[in-house]
């Protein structure tokens, strides 16, 4: 299968879904990254880069793409964002998609999530993941990585300069992560998990 992951900066997707990928990496799925901004306001664009490049060499996806629009200026009534996704997706014509849930205090994030919404309308399955600025989240899919929370981490720890970058006193951001896998793991019964909402699921039974 073709595996699409979106999201708004660099380490926005091994935050969300980065464990769930390298699942599906190593059962030989393709996987592709869309990050849609190089971050800039969070850091120095050209070290953000780098940093993306070395996470992705871990994951090792069949293309990283970049979106090319500025850091916290996303909107979700951007035509032009809306077609470039779906430029993307009619080259990569992906089995699954993740992406931002919509309820988020981060504006390029809600930005981002709706503008994905508009471009896979003709999608099968399409799946939001969350992050440490997410609202309202009630997930109802679950994915059991109890096998790849190690190089989940490990991706986030070769976005070096975000690491302690969190707001929260004394929380580095692989301990929100860790301990998110922990509580999402407890609620799907395994001892770590990601968990989605998806927009749409289609489950085949042969």
């Amino acid at each position: 299968m073709n595996i699409l992951a979106i999201g708004a900066h660099p380490d926005d997707i091994e935050v969300g879904c980065g464990g769930t990928l390298a699942k599906y990496a190593r059962s030989g799925h393709e996987i592709y990254l869309l990050v849609m901004t190089e971050g800039s306001m969070g850091g120095k664009a050209d070290v953000r880069k780098k940093e993306q490049a070395r996470s992705a060499k871990l994951l090792k996806p069949r293309e990283m793409i970049w979106g090319g629009y500025r850091d916290t200026l996303l909107t979700p009534h951007m035509n032009r964002m809306v077609h470039d996704i779906e430029t993307v997706l009619k080259k990569i014509v992906p089995d699954f998609i993740f992406v931002h849930y919509e309820d988020d205090t981060h504006q390029d994030h809600r930005a981002l999530a709706k503008a994905t919404v508009s471009a896979t309308r003709y999608v099968r399955n399409v799946i939001f993941y969350e992050g440490p600025t997410t609202q309202n989240f009630a997930p109802t899919l679950f994915v059991d990585i109890r096998e790849t929370i190690d190089e989940k981490i490990s991706m986030l720890l070769a976005h070096r300069s975000q690491v302690r970058k969190t707001n929260i006193e004394g929380l580095s951001i692989t301990d929100i992560v860790r301990s998110t896998a922990v509580f999402r793991g407890i609620q799907g019964r395994v001892p770590f998990a990601e968990a989605f909402v998806p927009l749409r699921l289609f489950i085949n039974v042969t």
